[in-house]
């Protein structure tokens, strides 16, 4: 039987007010109790490995993955039951990471907190000071057990994602208590899924020996409490919509002949992804052209239009069942014809909202 724990926290700062945006964060919520090394990414719910690196998981309801003691020394979770295990320093650029789906995607120009929590397990002879973040559209699954460099993230084709580090001073040498790790980023827009761990090959990375009460030949971290919080808002706030009224969605326009949807729409359409999983609603999607080209042409064209948005809509989370689309063709236009620039306006996509009926 799952155990999950629920746990309530207040993240010690004052910027942060809004929701985390990371699904169980300390890890409490998993399928089966770790029985072994390098289970993580079968065990625990919601995370993955982005790569073949076998990232372990630790609880106290395991004698072999346990919490404190385990094979690579005494730790007590910094919250909960549970804490991740993974090298960011080992030999032959070995690296390990875990990824998140997050909660919904990031809005582009906001700012966001990222905090958590590091201990260097007692059995590394390494520590570092340099912790990677990696932030994609889609999930990353590269099939290497070395560092995730740009050359195999380029390999990922069709991807968006960007990555940074969060620097410090000090090397993270402390094996007895936890450390808070934060940093703020900007989002672009398109970030769906978060990685943490060192990105750089052993070359690049920035590490000092420690003492060791056995050798591992690395720096093996636990992590614990991973928050993503939007800045200075509240985050769970939604646009308030009246059922069974057309709206049409804002600078989401096509190309002439063309149901591709912009990279700057994107954005537009995730806020109606909020709402959708904030209430209990069904969505149309009603898709329109210009006057250009016969009227079966674009009746064909204005669902695919519509079909597009309706598939990045099921790609943020918001069930199929949900989602309806629906092709107008040219017959209701909201500008002239005549111009380019009406046309153009007359590309469009719109949607409305319906209850859904309680099961």
């Amino acid at each position: 039987m799952v155990r999950i724990l629920v746990i309530f926290f207040l993240i010690g700062t004052s910027l942060v007010s809004s929701q985390n945006l990371v699904k169980n964060p300390s890890f409490e919520s998993y399928s089966k109790c770790p029985n072994a090394l390098g289970t993580f990414n079968f065990h625990v719910d919601n995370w993955s490995t982005p790569t073949d690196g076998t990232t372990d998981y630790f609880n106290t309801c395991s004698e072999v993955m346990g919490a404190p003691e385990n094979f690579n020394g005494v730790q007590h979770p910094k919250f909960g039951e549970a804490y991740a295990g993974l090298y960011f320093y080992a030999p032959a650029d070995y690296r390990e990471y875990i990824q998140i789906e997050l909660k919904r995607m990031l809005r582009k120009g906001t700012k966001y907190e990222l905090i958590f929590y590091i201990s260097l397990a007692e059995g590394s002879d390494f520590a570092v000071k340099d912790f990677g973040v990696l932030f994609s559209y889609q999930s990353i699954e590269i099939q290497t057990k070395k560092n995730l460099s740009k050359g195999q993230l380029y390999k990922n084709r069709g991807n968006k994602h960007y990555s940074l580090e969060i620097n410090h001073p000090e090397f993270h040498e402390d094996k007895s208590d936890w450390l808070k790790v934060s940093t703020v980023i900007e989002a672009k827009g398109f970030e769906k899924y978060l990685v943490l761990g060192n990105l750089r090959d052993n070359a690049a990375t920035r590490k000092i020996q420690t003492k060791r009460r056995e050798s591992k030949r690395g720096a093996y971290y636990y992590i614990d409490m991973v928050s993503l919080a939007r800045i200075g808002a509240d985050d769970d706030h939604t646009e308030n919509f009246e059922l069974e009224r057309r709206y049409v969605f804002e600078h989401v326009l096509f190309e002439f002949d063309d149901f591709t949807i912009q990279d700057q729409a994107e954005e537009k359409i995730a806020m109606v992804v909020e709402y959708i999983k904030a209430q209990n609603v069904l969505i149309t999607i009603h898709g329109h052209t210009d006057n250009q080209g016969t009227a079966d042409y674009n009746k064909k064209l204005s669902l695919q239009r519509a079909k597009a948005i309706a598939d990045f809509l099921v790609d943020a989370g918001v069930p199929a069942a949900l989602v309806s689309t629906v092709g107008h063709g040219s017959k209701s236009p909201i500008a002239t014809n005549d111009s380019p620039e009406g046309r153009q306006k007359n590309r469009r996509a719109e949607f409305e909202f319906v209850k859904a009926q309680n099961k």
